[in-house]
């Protein structure tokens, strides 16, 4: 939920900052269904009911794969190699345990946090395997959107902002089909 706010924020700063939202209509994405189908197993993994936790544990790690599988064919996006480290460093923090994000104990008492019953995609963890990149950060109880975050929750989102802003200012977004715009690719004489 901390991510897509922070998304949303952006998408209204947008146009507070001299961007056009309607050039997000741009960029032209490879294989978009990658992501609605990752979104929507983790739709089901983290609300369904009942789920066994071995199901649960290996949605959850799918749904990386297919969001790895979508960032590759689109790599040549602005901001999307910064957004796709903040995933690839929590992927493999879940797989290395188990399927659950590992988060420390003090981070989930600050953000007023209990443990749940079953799965969890984030939780603490006994013992983790690269405890450092779990959600170790927390906005704290009382304030707006409390919650747990991690180094790669921050990467996701630096990239995504990195992504809205280059695709909605002037020039043609970067895109699969089409390269970086840049000075490089321009002659003398040669208008932006």
């Amino acid at each position: 939920m901390l991510i897509l706010a922070c998304v949303l924020l952006g998408l209204l700063l947008v146009p507070a900052t001299g961007g056009m939202l309607r050039r997000l209509g741009d960029l032209r994405w490879r294989s978009a269904w990658l992501v609605v189908a990752a979104l929507g197993v983790q739709l089901v993994v983290l609300e369904g009911p009942g789920l066994p936790t071995t199901l649960a544990a290996a949605g959850h790690v799918a749904t990386y794969a297919m969001a790895a599988a979508f960032v590759w064919l689109n790599r040549s996006v602005r901001g999307l190699v910064v957004l796709a480290a903040g995933a690839l460093s929590n992927g493999l923090a879940i797989v290395l345990n188990g399927g659950t994000l590992p988060s420390s104990a003090a981070a989930r008492d600050l953000a007023g946090l209990e443990e749940a019953a079953g799965f969890a995609n984030s939780g603490v963890v006994e013992r983790p395997v690269l405890g450092f990149l779990g959600d170790n950060f927390a906005i704290p109880a009382g304030f707006p959107l409390a919650n747990v975050f991690s180094v790669g929750d921050v990467l996701i989102v630096v990239g995504a902002l990195w992504v809205l802003f280059s695709a909605t200012r002037a020039g043609r977004p970067a895109g699969p089909d089409r390269p970086l715009v840049g000075h490089a690719h321009r002659g003398i004489g040669q208008a932006p």
